[in-house]
């Protein structure tokens, strides 16, 4: 990544943080429901998702400033954060911590967390709601492919099938089922969204559900081989005693997969958008920077 690029995403970082905090702003003292929503959402974080709205948007012909656009990827962080609150409660996952600190549940209490996620999923669509310079046809769309991804046809699903599962022995495709549903299925909205909003032909949004589901099951094979490592931000060893792709076929046939999902991520991402190519130069100093950290094994062609 250049310095231009640098800049770029640090001022769209600047950007999102800015709107979030408005987004959800300080209540009082005694609220600590609003605390948590705020603590889980605002606290540093990659910004994968609403980073990639934006870009996707920019790199399919619609300007980054476009008004109502970076409502839609503050959307996209407020469910992506509700999602890892819940993922995290001791009746899922019982993390201990997430992004370099103690969950949202080890701070407030369970029931806070619990509310705090609910709260946050129903700001994030009213945000979309109430992004006024939005058409209404784009936000009716928008609060479609969100509803979807978060329901039976995503993340519940995915998270569902994840606890009911996970402890037993799954073939590969179950797994890649459940990756799919807990990780793709987000991104995939995410994408829609931009689309969406650029007014992208349909081959374009064909591909960005094909990149979608590429990223997805990529990140989940990358949480799967970096489990037992610290420095994540998370929880090290949370997959003791589940059963994954690299419990069942091992590290390096793992590594293959990922290296085989990342290549044919950036295909379908370079054929959807032809106007710009901000979102691949993003995504690949990404994982290149997450290959120095963790020892990963990939290349990605140049853009």
């Amino acid at each position: 990544m250049n310095v231009n690029d640098e800049d770029e995403m640090k001022a769209l970082r600047i950007a999102l943080q800015q709107r979030l905090e408005q987004l959800l702003p300080v209540g009082n003292q005694q609220d600590l429901v609003c605390e948590a929503m705020r603590g889980g959402t605002l606290a540093a974080g990659k910004r994968i998702r609403p980073l990639l709205l934006l870009l996707t948007a920019q790199d399919l012909g619609c300007h980054v400033e476009k008004p109502g656009l970076l409502d839609l990827a503050c959307a996209v962080e407020m469910i992506h954060a509700a999602s890892l609150m819940l993922d995290d409660i001791p009746c899922m996952d019982n993390a201990m911590q997430r992004r370099g600190m103690p969950t949202i549940h080890r701070q407030y209490g369970e029931s806070v967390a619990i509310l705090a996620a609910i709260g946050l999923l129903s700001r994030a669509f009213g945000v979309v709601a109430e992004a006024n310079a939005l058409p209404p046809g784009v936000k009716t769309q928008a609060v479609t492919e969100l509803s979807s991804a978060v329901g039976m046809q995503g993340l519940v699903q995915g998270q569902y099938r994840d606890l009911v599962e996970g402890k037993q022995a799954r073939s590969a495709e179950a797994i890649l089922l459940t990756n799919d549903l807990k990780t793709s299925r987000l991104f995939d909205a995410t994408l829609q969204m931009a689309a969406i909003v650029a007014d992208a032909p349909v081959q374009a949004r064909q591909r960005l559900r094909c990149f979608a589901q590429d990223l997805g099951l990529v990140f989940q094979l990358m949480d799967d081989l970096t489990d037992g490592v610290s420095g994540t931000g998370k929880d090290i060893n949370q997959d003791n005693g589940k059963s994954t792709l690299v419990e069942m076929l091992g590290a390096e046939a793992v590594h293959q997969r990922l290296r085989e999902h990342l290549r044919s991520a950036d295909e379908h991402l370079a054929s959807a958008c032809d106007k710009g190519t901000s979102t691949r130069r993003f995504m690949r100093a990404w994982f290149d920077k997450q290959k120095a950290m963790f020892g990963l094994d990939w290349s990605l062609p140049e853009c």
